[in-house]
């Protein structure tokens, strides 16, 4: 199994912690190759919203040059793992323009097939895990994942060793589970969400975008104004 893993932060604390022990457990279930991408350097520029990228053909953004191997990956594997601390009540801003620099993957402009049958999880550290992770698979569901599983450990210090022994082992013990459910996950039906995108935008695209605009004509090359693709 092919599997790029994105680091929402340089320091190797809690995320990075949680996300080793549940990529050990994957690895130890079976053949797992891992692609890791550490934020913020595999995207050192920010997205200047420009929107090349959303009316042209994403080689078109300003900083493709980083943009392109991560989308290279993600297309190349059959899951994602996105992990991030919380900070300053959500995601962490270099998790935020990873996402950003791939807007176009989004339903209304050029969702990619490969992505349809994907599944994704989200790692959260901190003490509001939950936001971070709603955002996040907001992100993905725009994109028409098949499916997106999460974990969010709540905690309440900067030091995974500073945790009492008898929680660092509980949460061990739940992401080693959920490391388990997500390697057997298996692609399903896809989520009303993203059908109901879908459709919705077919209608856009066609009516109010129209031809000879980038969106419009990807749609038409991909055949997406047909038979629903996901």
């Amino acid at each position: 199994m092919d599997i790029t893993v994105f680091y929402g932060s340089p320091r190797k604390g809690n995320t990075y912690t949680a996300t080793t022990i549940f990529t050990e457990e994957l690895k130890r279930l079976g053949a797992v190759n891992i692609t890791e991408f550490y934020l913020p350097e595999a995207i050192p520029e920010f997205c200047t919203g420009c929107q090349k990228c959303l009316g042209n053909p994403n080689s078109s953004c300003p900083h493709a040059e980083y943009v392109e191997p991560v989308l290279a990956s993600i297309l190349k594997s059959e899951a994602l793992i996105f992990t991030t601390p919380h900070f300053a009540c959500n995601m962490s801003g270099a998790m935020k323009n990873l996402l950003d620099h791939l807007d176009f993957l989004t339903m209304n402009v050029a969702p990619r097939k490969e992505i349809f049958k994907k599944r994704a999880f989200i790692i959260t550290t901190g003490s509001g895990s939950a936001a971070a992770i709603k955002l996040i698979r907001n992100y993905l569901m725009n994109w028409g994942m098949n499916r997106v599983y999460s974990i969010g450990i709540r905690m309440f210090t900067d030091k995974w060793d500073k945790m009492p022994t008898n929680k660092q082992k509980r949460i061990d013990r739940k992401l080693r589970k959920a490391a388990n459910h997500f390697y057997r996950a298996k692609t399903k039906h896809p989520c009303i969400y993203s059908v109901f995108m879908y459709h919705i935008f077919k209608s856009v695209i066609r009516r109010y975008i129209g031809k000879g605009n980038y969106p419009f004509e990807y749609w038409k090359e991909q055949g997406y104004f047909g038979k629903c693709p996901l």
